[in-house]
């Protein structure tokens, strides 16, 4: 058990960076890293000048659909979403750390992530473009923050649910290891909650690129002061082959983004994920390990060791990792501080909730009001009944793909192996945009005549179902290998195997993962409940559609109020289902 908190210690020892990265000449691993190096380090430079371009707003952005440009729009995208990505890692850290840490603070963070997960992309860009322009005038920078912050806020909830409940999960045992080191809270996260969280927050950060994938048309194609702004990228090279009707154009961007994908799955998260299998919480590795043909160079190349042993070491020092543990608990206050009067954390606690309970009810009566004034109760409740035709939607689609991925999500965990090789067709099917299935979905619908209330409805969860995928995967391979033996030893099979082994230890992951998938539902109603095709359109009667609609109107009243009620929905959802469950898998995790 308390290996696990030398293994990052290790990540310099055990994995050949001293021991291979003594002086000398470079070595032919050197030689062959170099190129590849110096290629990403070229290609970023190149696309970050490219991002800082000046930029007048009412100028005309055009994007080509000459194959030629691609390779520029997939490196001018994988920037957008790995700058969005670098500020999701950022805010989960510190949201996991508050909301895990404090008490009173959970209670505000946790239902305002559940806010944030359900206000649509549209809802965030509208608010976001005009002060980006604003702050970077002149320059095409200003578009380029707005657009990073729309995939932002695709991809920022999941990892912070993720490490939440990672955090919330740390076994008994460790935590009680930590106690006796005397690890103080910023010593505790880096040491051991981080490490124990790195497997299911590695697997997630996966996820949340392939949801930025999802919305990227959104993203990157956006509406301002009548005007619209195209970047140069993927997500928009894909709105205007929509538009155009280009079904050759659509068929090359699934192409670029499948290399796109292939690409940061071989070059970043493969090699993230072996690295991050030394955090196991287990004392046998098993058959477990990942590999990675990029760690495997890099730990034979001199230069990378010099540079990795700079690395940790700095990080060590920055972040106190090793500096006071085993230090002696501090002095016990004297009779003087225990006599000065202190609130009791009981009082302090129902304050608190007094002032959250004021809050909400000045929240309740500003809707109330505004609902009267503006757009009327009989408009409303019309509005709630298409939220509960999208709640009936959501929830069943949820538990059908729950059946389906739970199993095989808990298979590919168990055999590393064959979770390698699925991991990029994975990621590039839970990346595949949305959109470009509207030219099939508008054809076969059509020509069967059939219901868009009914066959609409798979779109909604054709790019949220992988959460569940990727969580339970994740949850499955940290399952530890003596606990796996001991379950054969006692002669564990079938249902029974499940009861009791497997379906509690992904239970946790799996939560997660439903909760992060029924958001995204929500939030992806507003692209399936409304497909368009040219000047085909089908429409499914529900609150995505609902939104879609008053957006393309401009009735900002009318669409403040379907996310509203949206938000409402989802704050429900959570608080009275997915939040019990979430209870429950604290007590759950192996």
């Amino acid at each position: 058990m308390f290996e696990f908190f030398d293994k990052r210690r290790g990540a310099v020892q055990d994995g050949g960076v001293g021991a291979i990265g003594g002086p000398g000449r470079f070595n032919r691993w050197d030689w062959m890293l170099l190129p590849l190096v110096l290629a990403v380090l070229a290609a970023c430079a190149y696309g970050a000048m490219q991002m800082a371009r000046p930029f007048v707003l009412g100028q005309a952005t055009t994007v080509s659909l000459d194959i030629a440009g691609l390779p520029y729009y997939l490196l001018r995208t994988i920037l957008r979403m790995f700058a969005a990505l670098g500020c999701s890692l950022l805010f989960s850290f510190v949201f996991a750390f508050v909301a895990a840490k404090y008490r009173a603070a959970e209670k505000i963070l946790i239902p305002l992530l559940d806010i944030l997960q359900s206000v649509p992309i549209l809802g965030f860009q509208a608010i976001a473009i005009a002060p980006f322009i604003a702050l970077f005038p002149g320059s095409m920078l200003g578009v380029e923050c707005a657009a990073i912050f729309a995939i932002f806020t695709s991809q920022a909830w999941n990892m912070a649910f993720s490490l939440y409940q990672s955090m919330r999960t740390v076994p008994d045992e460790l935590s009680e290891a930590a106690r006796v080191f005397c690890l103080s809270g910023w010593q505790r996260f880096w040491r051991l909650e981080l490490p124990y969280a790195m497997p299911a927050l590695l697997w997630n950060m996966m996820m949340s690129m392939s949801g930025g994938w999802f919305f990227l048309v959104a993203a990157e194609a956006i509406s301002v002061a009548g005007q619209d702004i195209k970047l140069p990228g993927i997500g928009a090279y894909i709105a205007v082959a929509i538009e155009h009707e280009d079904g050759r154009a659509v068929a090359w961007a699934i192409v670029a983004m499948f290399a796109g994908i292939l690409l940061y799955d071989q070059l970043f998260f493969r090699p993230l994920l072996a690295w991050a299998d030394r955090f196991r919480f287990e004392e046998a590795q098993g058959e477990t390990a990942q590999r990675s043909w990029l760690l495997d160079w890099g730990r034979r190349s001199r230069w990378m060791s010099r540079l990795a042993d700079r690395f940790w070491g700095a990080m060590r020092a920055t972040l106190g990792w090793f500096g006071n543990a085993g230090r002696a608990p501090a002095a016990r206050p004297g009779l003087l501080q225990r006599a000065a009067p202190r609130l009791s954390p009981r009082v302090l606690s129902r304050v608190w909730d007094v002032l959250l309970a004021v809050a909400v009810a000045a929240a309740t009566l500003r809707l109330v009001v505004y609902v009267h004034s503006e757009v009327g109760w009989a408009e409303a409740g019309h509005v709630l009944l298409l939220g509960l035709a999208t709640l009936t939607r959501v929830m069943l689609l949820i538990a059908l793909a729950s059946l389906f991925w739970v199993p095989v999500a808990v298979w590919i965990g168990l055999r590393p192996r064959y979770a390698q090789g699925v991991q990029a067709v994975a990621q590039f099917l839970a990346a595949f945009p949305v959109n470009l299935m509207f030219p099939l979905v508008v054809f076969l619908l059509v020509s069967l005549r059939l219901n868009p209330n009914i066959w609409l409805s798979p779109l909604m969860v054709f790019g949220t179902q992988w959460y569940i995928l990727f969580n339970v995967v994740a949850g499955a391979s940290t399952i530890p290998t003596e606990l796996r033996l001991a379950a054969d030893n006692l002669g564990l099979k079938g249902w029974l195997k499940w009861k009791r082994v497997y379906l509690p230890a992904v239970f946790p992951a799996y939560v997660t993962g439903a909760i992060t998938a029924s958001g995204g539902s929500w939030n992806a109603s507003i692209v399936a409940e409304y497909v368009t095709w040219g000047k085909t359109t089908l429409a499914a009667q529900g609150l995505g559609s609902y939104i879609k609609q008053m957006t393309d109107a401009g009735d900002f009243h009318r669409i403040a109020l379907g996310i509203g009620v949206m938000c409402i929905f989802v704050m429900l959802l959570n608080r009275f289902f997915w939040r019990k469950l979430y209870l429950l898998a604290d007590n759950r995790g192996v």
